[in-house]
């Protein structure tokens, strides 16, 4: 009797610790997959979610040098002469006020190809500003835009990159992209050209948009940047142009 109530605790036994195993064989399978699949529901901040953009992917075959321009005015031409020299094109964004004082430089970014973005018009803080401020700051500068060159821009590159979900929602209801940047060569800082020549080619590639403003070190160290790049099959066009490609 008591042999026979041993052999069905085993088996009880058995039968349990098999279905034990298989439940957490199966949990086990059910976690790697969710691990290992593709997450195609995920949201992030940037890209066509929130139409912010710090690179156009390393698909593309171009690099974008982007120009923000609050002062520099004898280097903007600097910067015009050596871009034309290597038929490269850039994307300028400017802020307001520079332009108010310097409408004839800016029709001729313009007249020579470039893309125009818009900066602001006082160089604030976008990310302290309410809707309203962000909106006047970047509707301002638009306004006076389109009176010197006839062209709205379609881009916001927010100063030293600092923006809050307000600069967003402006962009987003003035149809404009917000453009920030994957690298920074900081020639505003540290005014070398060797040091920029650096931070604009050091394992660059396809894709990229690069911070840079009409600094004397930064014009100098522009034909070396761009022959650079030219070796690497590696075109120099607008951050327009970079996005279209982005498909």
């Amino acid at each position: 009797m008591k042999r026979n109530q041993t052999r069905r605790t085993q088996r009880q036994d058995y039968k349990m610790t098999v279905a034990t195993n298989v439940a957490l064989g199966l949990l086990v399978l059910s976690v790697g997959a969710l691990c290992i699949a593709p997450q195609g529901n995920a949201v992030t901040t940037e890209g066509e979610n929130a139409e912010l953009y710090r690179s156009a992917g390393n698909h593309s075959k171009g690099v974008s040098l982007m120009f923000n321009v609050y002062w520099g005015t004898d280097e903007v031409y600097r910067i015009l002469d050596t871009l034309k020299a290597h038929g490269a094109k850039a994307t300028f964004f400017i802020g307001g006020c520079w332009a108010d004082d310097n409408v004839n430089c800016l029709r001729d970014i313009y007249e020579n190809g470039h893309e125009i973005g818009n900066h602001g018009y006082f160089h604030k803080s976008h990310d302290k500003l309410s809707f309203a401020q962000n909106k006047k700051e970047i509707e301002d500068c638009n306004r006076f835009i389109e009176l010197a060159i006839g062209v709205v821009p379609t881009l916001f590159a927010p100063p030293s990159g600092a923006y809050g979900n307000d600069t967003l929602t402006v962009c987003k209801t003035l149809q404009m992209k917000t453009i920030l940047w994957s690298r920074d060569t900081i020639d505003w800082r540290d005014k070398n050209a060797a040091v920029i020549y650096t931070r604009a080619t050091k394992n660059i590639q396809g894709g990229e948009f690069v911070l840079m403003h009409p600094m004397e070190a930064t014009a100098d160290a522009l034909d070396d940047i761009l022959s650079y790049y030219e070796k690497l099959s590696l075109s120099a066009i607008t951050v327009s142009e970079n996005l279209q490609q982005k498909g």
